[in-house]
Protein backbone atom coordinates (compact mmCIF):
# COMPACT_ATOMS: atom_id res chain seq x y z
CA UNK A 1 0.00 0.00 0.00
CA UNK A 2 1.22 3.50 -0.77
CA UNK A 3 -0.96 4.73 2.10
CA UNK A 4 -2.17 3.58 5.53
CA UNK A 5 -5.23 2.04 7.14
CA UNK A 6 -5.41 4.97 9.56
CA UNK A 7 -6.16 7.21 6.58
CA UNK A 8 -9.39 5.35 5.76
CA UNK A 9 -11.32 7.27 8.41
CA UNK A 10 -10.63 10.62 6.74
CA UNK A 11 -11.01 9.48 3.13
CA UNK A 12 -13.57 11.35 1.03
CA UNK A 13 -13.95 8.71 -1.64
CA UNK A 14 -12.93 5.07 -2.20
CA UNK A 15 -12.62 3.30 -5.53
CA UNK A 16 -12.50 -0.47 -4.89
CA UNK A 17 -11.86 -2.66 -7.91
CA UNK A 18 -11.40 -6.43 -7.91
CA UNK A 19 -11.56 -6.75 -4.14
CA UNK A 20 -13.92 -8.91 -2.10
CA UNK A 21 -12.81 -6.94 0.93
CA UNK A 22 -15.57 -7.85 3.37
CA UNK A 23 -14.72 -11.56 3.12
CA UNK A 24 -11.02 -11.60 2.20
CA UNK A 25 -9.95 -8.59 4.29
CA UNK A 26 -12.64 -8.15 6.96
CA UNK A 27 -10.61 -5.88 9.27
CA UNK A 28 -9.71 -3.46 6.49
CA UNK A 29 -13.32 -3.64 5.29
CA UNK A 30 -14.48 -2.52 8.73
CA UNK A 31 -12.34 0.62 8.46
CA UNK A 32 -13.83 1.32 5.03
CA UNK A 33 -17.43 0.70 6.10
CA UNK A 34 -16.96 3.02 9.07
CA UNK A 35 -15.70 5.71 6.72
CA UNK A 36 -18.72 5.26 4.43
CA UNK A 37 -21.04 5.52 7.43
CA UNK A 38 -19.31 8.79 8.23
CA UNK A 39 -19.98 10.20 4.78
CA UNK A 40 -17.30 8.84 2.42
CA UNK A 41 -18.41 7.90 -1.10
CA UNK A 42 -17.73 4.34 -2.26
CA UNK A 43 -17.43 3.19 -5.88
CA UNK A 44 -17.11 -0.56 -6.48
CA UNK A 45 -16.17 -2.38 -9.70
CA UNK A 46 -16.43 -6.17 -9.50
CA UNK A 47 -17.90 -9.07 -11.49
CA UNK A 48 -20.01 -10.09 -8.49
CA UNK A 49 -22.58 -8.23 -6.48
CA UNK A 50 -20.53 -9.12 -3.39
CA UNK A 51 -21.22 -7.73 0.12
CA UNK A 52 -19.14 -4.57 -0.34
CA UNK A 53 -21.56 -3.36 -3.01
CA UNK A 54 -24.22 -2.81 -0.35
CA UNK A 55 -22.24 0.22 0.81
CA UNK A 56 -21.53 1.61 -2.67
CA UNK A 57 -22.98 4.72 -4.23
CA UNK A 58 -21.94 3.42 -7.64
CA UNK A 59 -21.47 -0.23 -8.61
CA UNK A 60 -20.04 -1.34 -11.96
CA UNK A 61 -20.65 -5.05 -12.54
CA UNK A 62 -17.67 -5.56 -14.79
CA UNK A 63 -17.16 -8.65 -16.96
CA UNK A 64 -14.33 -10.89 -15.72
CA UNK A 65 -10.99 -10.01 -17.32
CA UNK A 66 -11.88 -6.58 -18.73
CA UNK A 67 -10.35 -4.26 -16.13
CA UNK A 68 -7.94 -2.52 -18.53
CA UNK A 69 -10.69 -1.65 -21.01
CA UNK A 70 -12.89 -0.38 -18.17
CA UNK A 71 -10.15 1.77 -16.64
CA UNK A 72 -9.07 3.09 -20.03
CA UNK A 73 -12.70 4.07 -20.65
CA UNK A 74 -12.73 6.05 -17.40
CA UNK A 75 -9.45 7.77 -18.29
CA UNK A 76 -10.82 8.60 -21.77
CA UNK A 77 -13.63 10.58 -20.12
CA UNK A 78 -11.21 12.31 -17.72
CA UNK A 79 -9.01 13.43 -20.59
CA UNK A 80 -11.66 14.29 -23.18
CA UNK A 81 -13.72 16.25 -20.64
CA UNK A 82 -10.62 17.96 -19.22
CA UNK A 83 -11.27 16.54 -15.74
CA UNK A 84 -7.79 15.21 -14.95
CA UNK A 85 -5.27 16.98 -12.71
CA UNK A 86 -3.18 18.86 -15.28
CA UNK A 87 -0.89 20.48 -12.74
CA UNK A 88 0.04 17.16 -11.13
CA UNK A 89 0.56 15.50 -14.50
CA UNK A 90 2.72 18.31 -15.87
CA UNK A 91 4.88 18.67 -12.76
CA UNK A 92 5.17 15.08 -11.56
CA UNK A 93 4.66 12.67 -14.47
CA UNK A 94 6.10 11.75 -17.86
CA UNK A 95 4.74 10.08 -21.02
CA UNK A 96 1.25 11.54 -20.73
CA UNK A 97 1.05 11.74 -24.53
CA UNK A 98 1.71 8.01 -24.82
CA UNK A 99 -1.02 7.29 -22.28
CA UNK A 100 -3.45 9.58 -24.08
CA UNK A 101 -2.77 7.91 -27.42
CA UNK A 102 -3.61 4.53 -25.93
CA UNK A 103 -6.62 5.67 -23.92
CA UNK A 104 -8.19 7.44 -26.91
CA UNK A 105 -8.81 3.97 -28.39
CA UNK A 106 -11.32 3.29 -25.58
CA UNK A 107 -14.25 5.74 -25.72
CA UNK A 108 -16.95 4.72 -23.23
CA UNK A 109 -19.05 3.10 -25.94
CA UNK A 110 -16.20 0.80 -26.98
CA UNK A 111 -15.14 0.10 -23.40
CA UNK A 112 -18.76 -0.74 -22.57
CA UNK A 113 -18.86 -3.34 -25.32
CA UNK A 114 -15.88 -5.08 -23.74
CA UNK A 115 -16.53 -4.72 -20.00
CA UNK A 116 -20.37 -4.82 -20.14
CA UNK A 117 -20.70 -1.69 -17.99
CA UNK A 118 -22.79 0.95 -19.74
CA UNK A 119 -21.10 3.95 -21.31
CA UNK A 120 -23.27 6.16 -19.11
CA UNK A 121 -22.04 4.47 -15.93
CA UNK A 122 -18.39 4.63 -17.05
CA UNK A 123 -18.85 8.36 -17.62
CA UNK A 124 -20.61 8.84 -14.28
CA UNK A 125 -17.81 7.03 -12.43
CA UNK A 126 -15.16 9.15 -14.16
CA UNK A 127 -16.92 12.39 -13.26
CA UNK A 128 -17.48 11.23 -9.68
CA UNK A 129 -13.82 10.33 -9.23
CA UNK A 130 -12.78 13.73 -10.59
CA UNK A 131 -15.08 15.51 -8.14
CA UNK A 132 -13.14 14.30 -5.08
CA UNK A 133 -9.62 15.19 -3.97
CA UNK A 134 -8.12 12.78 -3.22
CA UNK A 135 -9.59 9.35 -3.93
CA UNK A 136 -8.28 6.22 -2.22
CA UNK A 137 -8.00 3.29 -4.64
CA UNK A 138 -7.98 -0.27 -3.25
CA UNK A 139 -7.56 -3.52 -5.13
CA UNK A 140 -6.86 -7.16 -4.37
CA UNK A 141 -6.44 -10.42 -6.26
CA UNK A 142 -9.29 -9.61 -8.63
CA UNK A 143 -6.81 -7.29 -10.32
CA UNK A 144 -3.63 -9.36 -10.14
CA UNK A 145 -4.74 -12.96 -10.79
CA UNK A 146 -4.94 -12.63 -14.57
CA UNK A 147 -2.62 -13.19 -17.49
CA UNK A 148 -2.74 -9.39 -17.76
CA UNK A 149 -2.32 -8.83 -14.01
CA UNK A 150 0.68 -6.52 -14.34
CA UNK A 151 -1.19 -4.41 -16.91
CA UNK A 152 -4.20 -4.21 -14.59
CA UNK A 153 -1.99 -2.92 -11.77
CA UNK A 154 -0.33 -0.37 -14.06
CA UNK A 155 -3.77 0.83 -15.14
CA UNK A 156 -4.75 1.58 -11.54
CA UNK A 157 -1.51 3.55 -11.14
CA UNK A 158 -2.18 5.42 -14.41
CA UNK A 159 -5.63 6.40 -13.13
CA UNK A 160 -4.40 7.64 -9.76
CA UNK A 161 -1.57 9.67 -11.30
CA UNK A 162 -3.97 11.13 -13.86
CA UNK A 163 -6.29 12.20 -11.05
CA UNK A 164 -3.40 13.60 -8.98
CA UNK A 165 -4.15 11.22 -6.11
CA UNK A 166 -0.60 10.00 -5.52
CA UNK A 167 1.56 11.31 -2.68
CA UNK A 168 -1.46 12.53 -0.76
CA UNK A 169 -2.98 11.41 2.52
CA UNK A 170 -6.11 9.28 2.02
CA UNK A 171 -5.16 8.69 -1.62
CA UNK A 172 -2.78 6.41 -3.45
CA UNK A 173 -2.87 2.86 -4.80
CA UNK A 174 -3.53 0.33 -2.06
CA UNK A 175 -3.27 -3.40 -2.74
CA UNK A 176 -4.61 -5.37 0.22
CA UNK A 177 -2.30 -8.32 0.79
CA UNK A 178 -3.85 -11.79 0.84
CA UNK A 179 -2.04 -13.11 3.91
CA UNK A 180 -0.84 -11.57 7.16
CA UNK A 181 2.84 -11.46 6.20
CA UNK A 182 2.90 -11.66 2.41
CA UNK A 183 4.24 -8.11 2.35
CA UNK A 184 6.96 -9.13 4.78
CA UNK A 185 7.84 -12.19 2.70
CA UNK A 186 8.35 -9.99 -0.37
CA UNK A 187 10.28 -7.44 1.72
CA UNK A 188 12.61 -10.23 2.88
CA UNK A 189 13.39 -11.25 -0.74
CA UNK A 190 11.07 -14.21 -1.20
CA UNK A 191 11.33 -13.16 -4.84
CA UNK A 192 13.82 -14.26 -7.51
CA UNK A 193 14.94 -10.81 -8.65
CA UNK A 194 15.87 -8.93 -5.47
CA UNK A 195 17.73 -9.11 -2.19
CA UNK A 196 15.74 -7.99 0.85
CA UNK A 197 14.59 -4.38 0.71
CA UNK A 198 14.04 -4.72 -3.07
CA UNK A 199 17.74 -4.40 -3.95
CA UNK A 200 18.17 -5.85 -7.43
CA UNK A 201 20.29 -8.97 -7.89
CA UNK A 202 21.21 -7.69 -11.36
CA UNK A 203 22.89 -4.58 -9.91
CA UNK A 204 26.68 -5.17 -9.64
CA UNK A 205 26.87 -2.86 -6.62
CA UNK A 206 24.27 -4.95 -4.77
CA UNK A 207 26.07 -8.15 -5.68
CA UNK A 208 29.32 -6.78 -4.30
CA UNK A 209 27.59 -5.45 -1.18
CA UNK A 210 26.02 -8.79 -0.24
CA UNK A 211 29.09 -10.82 -1.10
CA UNK A 212 31.08 -8.68 1.30
CA UNK A 213 28.41 -8.84 4.03
CA UNK A 214 28.01 -12.60 3.76
CA UNK A 215 31.69 -13.40 3.26
CA UNK A 216 31.15 -15.22 -0.04
CA UNK A 217 32.00 -14.81 -3.71
CA UNK A 218 30.19 -15.67 -6.90
CA UNK A 219 26.63 -14.64 -6.02
CA UNK A 220 24.49 -14.86 -9.14
CA UNK A 221 23.64 -11.65 -10.96
CA UNK A 222 20.84 -13.38 -12.88
CA UNK A 223 17.15 -13.35 -11.99
CA UNK A 224 16.13 -16.73 -10.60
CA UNK A 225 13.17 -18.96 -11.37
CA UNK A 226 9.61 -18.08 -10.49
CA UNK A 227 7.31 -20.75 -9.07
CA UNK A 228 5.61 -21.98 -12.29
CA UNK A 229 9.06 -22.37 -13.88
CA UNK A 230 10.26 -24.30 -10.84
CA UNK A 231 7.25 -26.63 -11.10
CA UNK A 232 7.82 -27.29 -14.81
CA UNK A 233 11.51 -27.71 -14.03
CA UNK A 234 10.67 -30.68 -11.80
CA UNK A 235 9.24 -32.49 -14.83
CA UNK A 236 12.07 -31.56 -17.21
CA UNK A 237 14.67 -32.28 -14.47
CA UNK A 238 16.04 -28.76 -14.78
CA UNK A 239 15.06 -28.63 -11.09
CA UNK A 240 15.95 -31.77 -9.17
CA UNK A 241 15.43 -30.78 -5.54
CA UNK A 242 12.47 -28.77 -4.22
CA UNK A 243 12.07 -27.15 -0.79
CA UNK A 244 8.53 -25.99 -0.08
CA UNK A 245 8.28 -23.65 2.88
CA UNK A 246 4.86 -22.79 4.33
CA UNK A 247 2.77 -23.32 1.21
CA UNK A 248 0.23 -26.00 0.31
CA UNK A 249 0.90 -26.09 -3.43
CA UNK A 250 -1.09 -29.27 -4.03
CA UNK A 251 -4.30 -27.39 -3.22
CA UNK A 252 -3.51 -23.76 -4.01
CA UNK A 253 -1.96 -23.94 -7.50
CA UNK A 254 -4.08 -24.07 -10.69
CA UNK A 255 -4.83 -27.39 -12.41
CA UNK A 256 -4.24 -29.71 -9.44
CA UNK A 257 -3.79 -32.80 -11.62
CA UNK A 258 -0.82 -31.15 -13.33
CA UNK A 259 0.53 -29.85 -10.01
CA UNK A 260 0.50 -33.36 -8.57
CA UNK A 261 2.38 -34.62 -11.63
CA UNK A 262 5.03 -31.92 -11.12
CA UNK A 263 5.40 -32.66 -7.39
CA UNK A 264 5.61 -36.39 -8.00
CA UNK A 265 8.39 -35.75 -10.54
CA UNK A 266 10.73 -34.22 -7.96
CA UNK A 267 13.83 -36.31 -7.29
CA UNK A 268 14.01 -34.99 -3.74
CA UNK A 269 11.44 -32.88 -1.90
CA UNK A 270 11.51 -31.17 1.48
CA UNK A 271 8.34 -29.65 2.97
CA UNK A 272 8.63 -27.33 5.94
CA UNK A 273 5.29 -26.55 7.58
CA UNK A 274 3.30 -26.53 10.82
CA UNK A 275 0.74 -29.24 9.90
CA UNK A 276 0.47 -32.17 7.49
CA UNK A 277 -1.40 -31.18 4.33
CA UNK A 278 -1.95 -32.28 0.74
CA UNK A 279 1.59 -31.23 -0.20
CA UNK A 280 3.43 -33.07 2.60
CA UNK A 281 2.23 -36.33 1.00
CA UNK A 282 4.81 -35.75 -1.74
CA UNK A 283 7.71 -35.04 0.64
CA UNK A 284 10.78 -37.16 1.15
CA UNK A 285 11.50 -35.15 4.30
CA UNK A 286 9.08 -33.12 6.42
CA UNK A 287 10.57 -30.44 8.67
CA UNK A 288 8.06 -29.49 11.40
CA UNK A 289 8.29 -25.76 12.07
CA UNK A 290 7.08 -23.50 14.84
CA UNK A 291 3.87 -21.57 14.30
CA UNK A 292 3.69 -17.78 14.48
CA UNK A 293 3.00 -17.73 18.22
CA UNK A 294 5.82 -20.14 19.04
CA UNK A 295 8.77 -17.85 18.27
CA UNK A 296 9.76 -14.19 18.35
CA UNK A 297 9.99 -12.28 15.10
CA UNK A 298 8.28 -9.69 12.92
CA UNK A 299 5.42 -9.49 10.45
CA UNK A 300 4.99 -6.69 7.91
CA UNK A 301 1.39 -5.98 6.93
CA UNK A 302 -0.21 -4.40 3.86
CA UNK A 303 0.55 -0.84 4.93
CA UNK A 304 4.29 -1.59 5.23
CA UNK A 305 4.08 -1.68 9.04
CA UNK A 306 6.73 -3.85 10.71
CA UNK A 307 5.29 -5.30 13.91
CA UNK A 308 6.69 -7.48 16.66
CA UNK A 309 5.47 -11.06 16.96
CA UNK A 310 5.97 -12.45 20.46
CA UNK A 311 6.35 -16.02 21.58
CA UNK A 312 3.54 -17.19 23.85
CA UNK A 313 4.08 -20.96 23.82
CA UNK A 314 6.74 -23.58 23.19
CA UNK A 315 6.64 -25.44 19.85
CA UNK A 316 5.30 -28.98 20.23
CA UNK A 317 7.48 -32.06 19.82
CA UNK A 318 10.57 -31.50 17.69
CA UNK A 319 9.17 -28.45 15.86
CA UNK A 320 11.70 -25.62 15.58
CA UNK A 321 11.63 -21.94 14.51
CA UNK A 322 12.05 -21.52 10.77
CA UNK A 323 15.22 -19.42 11.09
CA UNK A 324 16.76 -22.22 13.22
CA UNK A 325 15.95 -24.84 10.59
CA UNK A 326 17.62 -22.79 7.85
CA UNK A 327 20.63 -22.02 10.05
CA UNK A 328 21.17 -25.65 11.00
CA UNK A 329 20.89 -26.73 7.38
CA UNK A 330 23.46 -24.12 6.39
CA UNK A 331 25.79 -25.47 9.10
CA UNK A 332 25.83 -28.83 7.30
CA UNK A 333 27.01 -26.98 4.18
CA UNK A 334 29.88 -25.49 6.16
CA UNK A 335 28.40 -22.09 7.00
CA UNK A 336 28.26 -20.68 10.52
CA UNK A 337 25.63 -17.95 10.63
CA UNK A 338 26.09 -15.71 13.69
CA UNK A 339 22.55 -14.65 14.61
CA UNK A 340 20.67 -16.75 17.17
CA UNK A 341 17.25 -15.11 17.36
CA UNK A 342 14.75 -13.16 15.33
CA UNK A 343 15.93 -9.98 17.02
CA UNK A 344 19.59 -10.59 16.18
CA UNK A 345 18.71 -11.40 12.57
CA UNK A 346 16.72 -8.18 12.27
CA UNK A 347 18.95 -5.80 14.19
CA UNK A 348 22.31 -7.10 12.96
CA UNK A 349 21.54 -8.21 9.40
CA UNK A 350 18.23 -7.10 7.91
CA UNK A 351 18.19 -3.46 9.01
CA UNK A 352 21.94 -3.04 8.45
CA UNK A 353 21.83 -4.21 4.83
CA UNK A 354 18.63 -2.53 3.57
CA UNK A 355 18.36 1.28 3.57
CA UNK A 356 14.56 1.18 3.81
CA UNK A 357 14.81 -0.57 7.20
CA UNK A 358 17.94 1.16 8.52
CA UNK A 359 16.08 2.90 11.34
CA UNK A 360 13.95 -0.09 12.32
CA UNK A 361 15.30 -1.81 15.43
CA UNK A 362 13.51 -4.07 17.89
CA UNK A 363 13.53 -1.45 20.63
CA UNK A 364 11.64 0.90 18.29
CA UNK A 365 8.84 -1.53 17.41
CA UNK A 366 7.79 -2.50 20.92
CA UNK A 367 4.38 -0.89 20.55
CA UNK A 368 2.71 -0.10 17.23
CA UNK A 369 5.62 -0.87 14.91
CA UNK A 370 7.07 1.32 12.14
CA UNK A 371 6.23 1.75 8.49
CA UNK A 372 9.04 1.55 5.96
CA UNK A 373 10.86 3.35 4.49
CA UNK A 374 12.48 4.25 7.79
CA UNK A 375 16.14 4.94 6.92
CA UNK A 376 17.51 6.26 10.23
CA UNK A 377 17.04 5.78 13.97
CA UNK A 378 15.55 9.28 14.17
CA UNK A 379 13.09 8.69 11.32
CA UNK A 380 9.43 8.28 12.42
CA UNK A 381 8.53 5.92 9.58
CA UNK A 382 6.55 6.75 6.45
CA UNK A 383 2.78 7.02 6.63
CA UNK A 384 2.31 7.40 2.88
CA UNK A 385 4.66 7.21 -0.09
CA UNK A 386 5.60 9.75 -2.77
CA UNK A 387 4.71 12.85 -0.76
CA UNK A 388 4.06 15.90 -2.97
CA UNK A 389 4.39 13.76 -6.08
CA UNK A 390 8.05 12.91 -5.50
CA UNK A 391 8.41 9.35 -6.79
CA UNK A 392 11.30 7.07 -5.86
CA UNK A 393 12.79 7.26 -9.38
CA UNK A 394 11.90 10.91 -10.05
CA UNK A 395 8.69 11.47 -11.98
CA UNK A 396 5.82 9.02 -12.26
CA UNK A 397 5.84 7.17 -15.58
CA UNK A 398 2.56 6.65 -17.40
CA UNK A 399 2.42 3.27 -19.11
CA UNK A 400 0.28 2.69 -22.20
CA UNK A 401 -1.74 -0.47 -21.63
CA UNK A 402 -3.93 -2.33 -24.12
CA UNK A 403 -6.71 -4.69 -23.11
CA UNK A 404 -6.16 -8.40 -23.74
CA UNK A 405 -8.80 -11.09 -23.04
CA UNK A 406 -8.28 -14.02 -20.67
CA UNK A 407 -6.30 -16.96 -22.05
CA UNK A 408 -9.46 -19.09 -22.07
CA UNK A 409 -12.92 -17.67 -22.76
CA UNK A 410 -16.35 -19.26 -22.83
CA UNK A 411 -17.50 -21.19 -25.94
CA UNK A 412 -20.25 -23.61 -26.96
CA UNK A 413 -18.69 -26.55 -25.09
CA UNK A 414 -17.82 -24.56 -21.97
CA UNK A 415 -20.29 -21.66 -21.93
CA UNK A 416 -19.60 -20.34 -18.41
CA UNK A 417 -16.73 -18.30 -16.97
CA UNK A 418 -15.36 -19.64 -13.69
CA UNK A 419 -13.84 -17.14 -11.29
CA UNK A 420 -12.42 -17.96 -7.87
CA UNK A 421 -11.96 -16.26 -4.51
CA UNK A 422 -12.33 -16.70 -0.76
CA UNK A 423 -15.14 -17.14 1.77
CA UNK A 424 -15.31 -15.31 5.07
CA UNK A 425 -15.36 -18.42 7.26
CA UNK A 426 -12.46 -20.35 5.72
CA UNK A 427 -8.93 -19.43 4.81
CA UNK A 428 -6.96 -20.65 1.80
CA UNK A 429 -6.58 -24.46 1.96
CA UNK A 430 -7.93 -24.74 5.53
CA UNK A 431 -4.55 -25.86 6.91
CA UNK A 432 -5.44 -23.82 9.99
CA UNK A 433 -9.14 -22.91 9.81
CA UNK A 434 -10.01 -26.55 9.10
CA UNK A 435 -8.58 -27.40 12.53
CA UNK A 436 -10.20 -24.47 14.30
CA UNK A 437 -13.88 -25.37 14.11
CA UNK A 438 -14.73 -23.16 11.13
CA UNK A 439 -16.28 -26.10 9.26
CA UNK A 440 -19.31 -25.57 11.49
CA UNK A 441 -19.87 -22.24 9.71
CA UNK A 442 -18.86 -23.22 6.19
CA UNK A 443 -18.67 -26.99 5.78
CA UNK A 444 -18.23 -27.65 2.04
CA UNK A 445 -17.40 -26.10 -1.29
CA UNK A 446 -20.24 -24.66 -3.36
CA UNK A 447 -20.62 -23.44 -6.92
CA UNK A 448 -22.29 -20.04 -6.96
CA UNK A 449 -24.54 -19.61 -10.02
CA UNK A 450 -27.09 -17.00 -11.02
CA UNK A 451 -30.83 -17.35 -10.53
CA UNK A 452 -31.32 -17.06 -14.31
CA UNK A 453 -28.87 -19.87 -15.07
CA UNK A 454 -30.31 -22.08 -12.32
CA UNK A 455 -33.83 -21.64 -13.70
CA UNK A 456 -32.67 -22.35 -17.25
CA UNK A 457 -30.81 -25.51 -16.23
CA UNK A 458 -33.40 -26.71 -13.73
CA UNK A 459 -30.96 -26.54 -10.84
CA UNK A 460 -32.26 -25.90 -7.34
CA UNK A 461 -30.37 -24.23 -4.50
CA UNK A 462 -28.56 -26.89 -2.44
CA UNK A 463 -28.67 -29.48 -5.22
CA UNK A 464 -25.53 -31.30 -6.36
CA UNK A 465 -24.06 -30.24 -9.71
CA UNK A 466 -21.01 -30.99 -11.81
CA UNK A 467 -18.69 -28.18 -12.80
CA UNK A 468 -16.34 -29.21 -15.60
CA UNK A 469 -13.43 -27.58 -17.41
CA UNK A 470 -10.92 -28.88 -19.95
CA UNK A 471 -8.76 -29.99 -17.02
CA UNK A 472 -11.17 -31.74 -14.70
CA UNK A 473 -14.62 -32.14 -13.17
CA UNK A 474 -15.88 -31.65 -9.61
CA UNK A 475 -19.13 -32.52 -7.89
CA UNK A 476 -20.31 -29.68 -5.63
CA UNK A 477 -23.41 -28.16 -4.10
CA UNK A 478 -25.08 -25.38 -6.07
CA UNK A 479 -25.51 -22.05 -4.34
CA UNK A 480 -28.09 -20.11 -6.32
CA UNK A 481 -27.55 -16.42 -5.67
CA UNK A 482 -28.12 -12.96 -7.08
CA UNK A 483 -24.45 -12.17 -6.34
CA UNK A 484 -23.19 -13.61 -9.64
CA UNK A 485 -24.38 -12.59 -13.11
CA UNK A 486 -25.69 -14.98 -15.73
CA UNK A 487 -22.92 -16.89 -17.46
CA UNK A 488 -20.60 -16.92 -14.46
CA UNK A 489 -19.69 -19.53 -11.83
CA UNK A 490 -17.83 -18.59 -8.65
CA UNK A 491 -15.95 -21.03 -6.39
CA UNK A 492 -13.06 -21.21 -3.92
CA UNK A 493 -10.15 -23.57 -3.19
CA UNK A 494 -10.76 -24.02 0.55
CA UNK A 495 -11.70 -27.72 0.38
CA UNK A 496 -9.93 -30.63 -1.29
CA UNK A 497 -13.21 -32.03 -2.53
CA UNK A 498 -14.80 -29.65 -4.99
CA UNK A 499 -11.66 -27.50 -5.09
CA UNK A 500 -11.84 -24.92 -7.89
CA UNK A 501 -8.20 -25.63 -8.72
CA UNK A 502 -9.10 -28.99 -10.24
CA UNK A 503 -10.62 -26.76 -12.95
CA UNK A 504 -8.50 -23.60 -13.15
CA UNK A 505 -6.13 -22.91 -16.02
CA UNK A 506 -2.35 -23.06 -15.43
CA UNK A 507 -1.57 -19.96 -17.48
CA UNK A 508 0.31 -17.01 -16.08
CA UNK A 509 1.10 -13.34 -16.49
CA UNK A 510 4.23 -13.43 -18.67
CA UNK A 511 6.20 -11.16 -16.32
CA UNK A 512 4.85 -11.66 -12.80
CA UNK A 513 4.00 -15.35 -13.34
CA UNK A 514 0.78 -14.87 -11.39
CA UNK A 515 -1.79 -17.51 -12.35
CA UNK A 516 -5.08 -16.64 -14.03
CA UNK A 517 -7.28 -17.89 -11.19
CA UNK A 518 -9.98 -15.39 -12.07
CA UNK A 519 -11.00 -16.69 -15.50
CA UNK A 520 -11.41 -20.03 -17.24
CA UNK A 521 -14.17 -21.72 -19.25
CA UNK A 522 -16.44 -24.31 -17.61
CA UNK A 523 -19.76 -26.04 -18.00
CA UNK A 524 -22.36 -26.71 -15.28
CA UNK A 525 -24.94 -29.48 -15.26
CA UNK A 526 -27.05 -31.53 -12.85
Amino acid sequence: MTNSFSEFKNAKCFFCIGTNMTEAHPVAATFLKNAVRNGATLIVADPRKQPLTKYAKLFAQIKVGTDVAFLNGIMYVLIIEDLYDKEFVENNCVDFDKLKESVMKYPPEKAAGICKVSAEKITEIARTLASFKPVMLCYTLGITEHTCGKNNVMSTANLQMLLGNMGKESGGVNPLRGQNNVQGACDMAALPNVYHGYQKVTDPAMKEKFEKAWGVTGLSDKVGLMMPDMMEGLVSKKVRGFWIFGENLANSEPDISHVEHCLASAEFMVVQDIFPNETTKFADVILPSAAWSEDNGTFTNSERRINRVRKIKTPPGIAKPNWWIFKETAKHFGHEWPSNSGQEIWDNEISVLAPAYGGVKYHRIENDGLQWPCPTIEHPGTKYLYKDGKFSHGKGIFKSVEWTPPAEVEDKDFPFVLSTGRRLYQYHTRTQTGRAGMDALYKEETADISIADADRLGIKHGEKVYVESRRGKVNVTARVTEEVPAGMVWMTFHYREGNANWLTNAVFDPETKTAEYKACAVNVYK
